[in-house]
Parts: structure tokens; C-alpha cells; sequence
């Protein structure tokens, strides 16, 4: 028995709808994920500081913003933070023209939904990353 256009248009609205629920799954997943892999950097970094450093550890929320602006948020720190991402991005740009051979697609060659729905858009991380202002 065929089915009328009508009885087809009804088939793919469901189907719509449900490729509409599964991508808020997924993207609820990845968001989850997100969160995740943030806390633990966070944490670890956050240890390594007072591992580093214990005299930090009475120091209050202000003291210790005081006292990042001025050993680390400087001049000096944004320097050597531009030079440490630069020779990050010098090691990266291999990999991406390894992707580009072996038919993978770097985050610059994918569509805005790609991006969106993998976390590799310029938004991505939007209001993920804490800033000390300086």
C-alpha cells in the first residue's frame, strides 16, 4: 500500500523531530563534557599553583587577584604567554595540513553547524575560560 503525501509529509516531520531531539541530546552531551574536561583543568592547575606557591593558600579572593595581576597578568606574563601560544600554533600547523591530507577536515573547513555540534567553533567555549582582568 503506497502512502499519500500527506501520510509522507507526517513521516518526515517525526523524523524531523526526532534528529531534533537527538541533537539536543548530543549537544547536552558534549556540553556535559565540556564542564567536565573544564573542572578538571581548572583543579589541576589550581593545585599546581598552591603546590607551587603554598603561601597563596590564606591569601583572600582579592589578595590573590592583587597578587596574579602583578606577577602574572603584566606586561611580561602577556608576553611570554603570546610566545608559548605562537609555538603551540607553530607544532598544530603540521597536524592540520596531516588532517587536510589524510581527508580529515581542520575546524576552519567545516561548516558552522560542524562546528556548533563538535565544540571547535570560535564560540565554542564562549564563557568557559576565566579572565583576570589587568
Amino acid at each position: 500500500m503506497t502512502k499519500t503525501k500527506i501520510e509522507k509529509i507526517a513521516d518526515i516531520d517525526t523524523e524531523i523531530q526526532q534528529l531534533k531531539e537527538r541533537q539536543k541530546t548530543l549537544r547536552q552531551q558534549h556540553n556535559k563534557q565540556e564542564r567536565t574536561k573544564r573542572t578538571n583543568r581548572l583543579c589541576s592547575r589550581a593545585g599546581l599553583l598552591e603546590k607551587m606557591l603554598p603561601d597563596t593558600i590564606p591569601l583572600s579572593e582579592e589578595q590573590f587577584k592583587t597578587f596574579l595581576e602583578k606577577t602574572v597578568a603584566n606586561d611580561f606574563g602577556r608576553r611570554m604567554l603570546a610566545n608559548m601560544t605562537a609555538q603551540n600554533a607553530v607544532k598544530a600547523a603540521p597536524k592540520s595540513a596531516g588532517m587536510a591530507a589524510q581527508g580529515t577536515a581542520p575546524a576552519a573547513d567545516k561548516s558552522p553547524q560542524q562546528l556548533q555540534l563538535d565544540g571547535t567553533g570560535a564560540g565554542a567555549n564562549e564563557g568557559k575560560t576565566a579572565r583576570v582582568s589587568g
